[in-house]
């Protein structure tokens, strides 16, 4: 694996959890992963198929007399095995209602769960069919799937009965999920996995099905080594990142160093995270290693969106659509091409048909979302960012793409309500807290406004606005000496941090300090900071405007907002730390300007 794949060791506690798993014959996982791997493929579970040869790929090859034999025929497998292989090719062509025809009097369990699943197919490519051409993808979720209930009659039945194995119950749940029967479709894909715990789509279907990290404690999943990539990936999707990372590590350190899923999952994470240059040197490795691989390559496509990266994006966009110009992946990669050069119609365009192709992917919903702000039509940026939520209500970025929409239209309730999903989803992320900051100043809650922006500023303000927000709130109450001590700070973080060119409040803080020292009569100082005032320009540039909005900022008005930050609102209790404050009340004479400064 590649060196910037790497992260931290894992902690104790986690350690000792991973080791409940057992890893320590390699070969015997190998040999469990090629048998799954050929029995998802004779239920034309392609996905479940490919993760699990992937994952077996990057073990080491296994001797010939280790290879895992051939399984022996059932009774029932022999009498269904002319009906199951005709339509099992007729499957392969996607002449479902035809396989199912075939099937329909089989008695085997493959070929029963083949004969529904393919009815499930067939009503999924029906569904499709009739909203490809009539609507457009902002109504494509209006449209159901008419044979789910018919199946979820049968399949009760069957699981009532104790008759369904670990493939069949993966499809009940399935149906389940698709009928909106949250509550029993997990309870199905737990059984599942305690059945067939080598099958990766039901722990995938689990995954997307946990919310919050509440509702996976009390899940009675199965002890086995498959629940560590399971908890790898929730852990991701839950944005606790730090867990995520150190699973992967363990995964690596017990000898799946080759994988590139791990090594895509890890790039994922840092993604999430928002360490981009650590992101992209994965991703980059990864390319290197597999390069025809398109999964995942939207996300890479997000990362050099945002560093503004030109030259390399077209060279991806080019490139996927020389591998494959019809998968989902390759026309969100095209889609951000056309959105960095400003070409936000074409973009929207390219999302569109990533969507006929799966209208469930999330990333093109939220995407095209960004893409109808760009163009000011927020009813349709609305429907995209709400059609986003009912793919994943984990997506944060379609929760404050909500808020934004509706900051725009100048109903600081509803974006407040917005905000805070987005902000529960997000803790840790200052842009949020900023967001919020500026909803409540809109709904004149200034002491509620001055709590986020601190926790903004405390928990890593990115996009180093909150001090100044914070700053201008103090100047608005007359509070001084708390206004200059904002700005006295925010002027450290940003020559610390080399961005002073780049800030356009800079000028304003120095403006500010010079106005306060000339008011406390303190001259020299005043005299400091009105020459720095005077090196910067007053005006205003919304060039990043665009690029920001892609890592998740975009607020009213151009100004920048979103990052890390964490906020109680059931109970109402915000501790805000009064130090700060307390510290500008304990100057005996105003405060003075640090000496780097003058």
């Amino acid at each position: 694996m590649a060196a910037g794949a790497s992260v931290s060791g894992p902690t104790a506690a986690a350690g000792a959890d991973f080791a409940c798993a057992d890893f320590s014959d390699l070969r015997e996982i190998k040999k469990q992963l090629l048998d799954v791997a050929e029995r998802s493929r004779e239920r034309g579970l392609q996905h479940s198929g490919k993760w699990a040869s992937e994952l077996a790929f990057a073990l080491d090859p296994l001797p010939l007399n280790e290879l895992p034999p051939v399984p022996e025929l059932t009774e029932e497998d022999a009498c269904d095995l002319d009906a199951y292989t005709l339509a099992k090719s007729y499957f392969d062509l996607k002449e479902y209602d035809r396989a199912a025809y075939f099937l329909r009097n089989c008695k085997s369990p493959k070929a029963y769960f083949l004969y529904m699943y393919s009815r499930y197919l067939s009503g999924e490519k029906k569904k499709d069919d009739e909203t490809v051409d009539s609507l457009g993808p902002l109504e494509k979720g209006q449209v159901k799937n008419e044979v789910l209930r018919e199946l979820r009659v049968e399949l009760s039945k069957k699981h009532k009965a104790r008759e369904l194995d670990g493939f069949g119950l993966y499809l009940y749940g399935v149906v389940l999920r698709k009928l909106d029967l949250v509550k029993e479709a997990i309870d199905v894909f737990v059984e599942a996995t305690h059945i067939l715990p080598l099958h990766w789509g039901a722990w995938l279907e689990l995954c997307n099905l946990i919310t919050d990290k509440e509702t996976l404690k009390f899940l009675s999943l199965p002890d086995t080594w498959m629940k560590e990539f399971f908890l790898a990936h929730i852990y991701t999707e839950l944005q606790l990142i730090e867990e995520a990372l150190q699973k992967y590590q363990s995964l690596i350190d017990v000898g799946f160093s080759k994988s590139t899923y791990i090594i895509s999952q890890i790039a994922v994470a840092y993604h999430n995270i928002r360490d981009i240059d650590k992101a992209l040197s994965i991703f980059n490795e990864l390319r290197k290693q597999d390069p025809f691989r398109i999964e995942n390559m939207d996300t890479f496509s997000n990362l050099l969106y945002v560093r503004g990266m030109k030259p390399e994006l077209s060279y991806l966009a080019h490139n996927l659509c020389e591998i494959d110009k019809y998968r989902v992946e390759t026309c969100c990669v095209i889609g951000n091409y056309y959105s960095l050069r400003s070409q936000h119609e074409k973009a929207a365009l390219y999302f569109q048909r990533a969507l006929k192709l799966n209208p469930r992917y999330l990333g093109a919903w939220t995407l095209m979302g960004h893409e109808y702000m760009e163009m000011k039509n927020t009813s349709a940026a609305i429907q995209a960012y709400r059609h986003a939520i009912e793919v994943n209500k984990r997506d944060y970025r379609a929760w404050y793409g909500l808020g934004q929409t509706y900051e725009i239209l100048k109903m600081p309730f509803y974006c407040l309500y917005y905000y805070r999903r987005a902000h529960q989803l997000r803790p840790n992320d200052s842009r949020m807290l900023v967001a919020l900051g500026e909803c409540y100043e809109k709904l004149n809650q200034l002491v509620e406004a001055k709590k986020c922006y601190w926790r903004a500023y405390a928990v890593g303000d990115v996009e180093k606005m909150a001090l100044v927000k914070l700053a201008k709130l103090h100047e608005q109450l007359n509070e001084s000496e708390q206004a200059a001590q904002c700005y006295i700070k925010y002027i450290q973080d940003i020559y610390s941090c080399g961005e002073i060119g780049e800030n356009l409040e800079v000028s304003t803080a120095f403006r500010y300090l010079a106005q306060y020292y000339f008011k406390c009569k303190l001259w020299d100082e005043a005299s400091a900071c009105a020459q720095k005032c005077c090196a910067f320009n007053d005006v205003s540039n919304s060039s990043s405007l665009n690029k920001r909005r892609r890592e998740g900022s975009f607020a009213t008005n151009l100004t920048v907002t979103k990052s890390r930050g964490d906020i109680k609102y059931r109970d109402g209790s915000h501790t805000f730390p009064t130090s700060f404050f307390t510290l500008c009340q304990q100057y005996s004479n105003p405060p003075s300007i640090p000496t780097e400064f003058v």
